[in-house]
C-alpha cells in the first residue's frame, strides 16, 4: 500500500516526504528505498562522551550528490551542517572534531615556525661562509701583494748586485766587456 501511495504521488507531481524509524544498519526499512528518489539517513552516534548527529545521503536519484558524511548540529538558526574530520582513528565529530582541527593547527604552526627557524640559521651559515669567502680573497690578495713585493726585491736585488759588481769592475779598471762575458758564462 505504501509503495502505491509513493508511486501515486510520483505520477502526479508531488512532493512526499517521509519518515521512517528504523534500527541501526536497516537503511532499506519498509523496503520503500527503491521507490524514493533521495533517501537521507540520520544517525545519532556516542563516542567520547557524547551524542552527535549524522547525515548521510544514500541517494539521489538524478542529482549529483556528496558521498562524505556530514555533522548536523541544531542551532537557534535552524540546522547546520558541518564537515566531519576524517582521520587515520575514523571519523571525528562533534568536541573530538575540534580537538583534532586545534591539534592540526598547532601542529601545523609549529612546523611553519621550524621552516622558519631553519631558514634563518641557513641565511646566517650562508652569511658566516661568505664573510670566511671574503676573508680567504683578502688573504690571497695580501699573498699576492707580498709575492709582488718579493719578485721587485730580487729584482732590485739584482740590479743592485749588477750595479755594485760594475762598480767595482770601474774600480778596479777592469774591462766591461769581460764582466758581461762573464755574466753570460
Amino acid at each position: 500500500m505504501l509503495a502505491r501511495k509513493f508511486h501515486l504521488s510520483k505520477t502526479r507531481g508531488i512532493t512526499t516526504l517521509a519518515t521512517i524509524l528504523a534500527e541501526q544498519g536497516d537503511e532499506t526499512a519498509a523496503g520503500v528505498s527503491s521507490r524514493a528518489d533521495t533517501w537521507l539517513l540520520l544517525r545519532n552516534v556516542e563516542s567520547n562522551g557524547e551524542r552527535n548527529r549524522l547525515l548521510f545521503v544514500l541517494k539521489s536519484r538524478g542529482t549529483a550528490h556528496s558521498n562524505q558524511v556530514r555533522e548536523f548540529v541544531l542551532t537557534s538558526h535552524g540546522i547546520e551542517l558541518i564537515d566531519v574530520y576524517v582521520s587515520p582513528e575514523g571519523v571525528l565529530t562533534g568536541s573530538a572534531r575540534l580537538a583534532q582541527e586545534i591539534s592540526d593547527h598547532d601542529a601545523r604552526l609549529r612546523q611553519q615556525q621550524d621552516e622558519q627557524r631553519h631558514e634563518r640559521e641557513l641565511r646566517a651559515h650562508i652569511a658566516r661562509r661568505q664573510a670566511q669567502i671574503a676573508a680567504l680573497h683578502d688573504e690571497i690578495a695580501s699573498d699576492e701583494t707580498e709575492l709582488e713585493r718579493i719578485a721587485d726585491r730580487q729584482e732590485r736585488q739584482a740590479a743592485d748586485a749588477d750595479a755594485a759588481r760594475r762598480a767595482i769592475g770601474t774600480q778596479r779598471w777592469a774591462d766591461p766587456d769581460a764582466d758581461d762575458d762573464q755574466e753570460q758564462q
